[in-house]
């Protein structure tokens, strides 16, 4: 199978975790997933099968989507409720208290990644060592947070719910650490679910007993999304078949010679017939290939 699957990651298990039920309940080998999510967290996982996980790295968008629950008053070694526990505090903090902190981190934003993260330094991931009790010095990395609205609030456990759209990259544990900083009382992750991923809902993404099921009963097909469908912001252009097949062995095509191709970036390339070729992008007036598409 060639194409895209979104399944709604359960709390408990990695991602990786998950990829490796999803192959055993689907029977394919090549497999990926955009996007890793904490095993505390659940929510939208999409994942790629056969020859759509070369196109990864160009999915347009990258934007995310949460729910999540804050406790204000406490702070871990993780940043979330899994972790030791190392201060707790008084906390009496309004609604208004909590959204008037969580407004200051709209808009670009810097974050150091927390020491429970898979982010490499000097060739460890810093989960690897953070095991170990080390903790090393991390560099900040830019985020963006779009939208921020606190939807929820747990006055007697001092919980905050909030929706969440970020860039990709963007450490939510971190957001929540962030605020609890700037209450200045500590606050910490209790719950955690990517509602958004890649532009797909969580609502149209199937469960790991859904998925089996929909396996069991030969239903699974009518859920595998196009890849081209995922690349849909890119715009599309028609190819000739001598176009199609230079195209098809790695050859750029002329841009002067296409219609509809003008503005520098990535192209969906269809053959005429309509079958989806690839992706390519044009630069320096030739349309240069990107990834092909094949079937797998």
């Amino acid at each position: 199978m060639t194409g895209i699957l979104l399944v709604d990651k359960p709390e408990g298990l990695t991602s990786f975790g998950t990829l490796i039920k999803i192959k055993k309940i689907i029977k394919q080998k090549k497999c990926g997933h955009c996007g890793t999510l904490d095993p505390m967290a659940t929510g939208v996982l999409t994942v790629l099968l056969g020859g759509a996980t070369k196109f990864a790295e160009i999915l347009p968008d990258s934007t995310k989507a949460y729910r999540a629950t804050v406790k204000t008053g406490i702070v871990t070694d993780t940043l979330d409720i899994t972790g030791r526990e190392l201060e707790t505090n008084e906390a009496a903090v309004t609604k208004d208290d909590f959204e008037a902190a969580a407004k200051r981190f709209l808009g670009r934003i810097k974050q150091v990644p927390p020491m429970y993260s898979a982010v490499s330094v000097d060739g460890k991931r810093l989960y690897e060592l953070a095991r170990k009790g080390e903790t090393v010095e991390r560099r900040e990395r830019d985020a963006e947070i779009f939208s921020l609205d606190v939807v929820d609030y747990d006055s007697e456990k001092g919980e905050f719910t909030l929706d969440v759209a970020c860039s990709s990259g963007t450490y939510i544990r971190t957001l929540a650490d962030d605020i609890g900083r700037a209450l200045g009382c500590g606050a910490a992750l209790t719950a955690l679910r990517r509602t958004v991923a890649n532009g797909y809902s969580v609502e149209n993404a199937l469960t790991l007993e859904e998925l089996e099921k929909a396996a069991g009963n030969g239903e699974l097909e009518k859920h595998i999304l196009t890849v081209d469908g995922a690349l849909e912001t890119y715009p599309a252009v028609y190819v000739t078949g001598a176009q199609a097949a230079r195209f098809g062995n790695g050859g750029e095509l002329m841009t002067d010679r296409l219609r509809g191709v003008s503005k520098p970036g990535y192209y969906r390339v269809y053959a005429p017939g309509g079958a989806f070729l690839g992706a390519g992008e044009n630069r320096d007036g030739s349309l240069y290939v990107k990834k092909l598409f094949k079937e797998e």
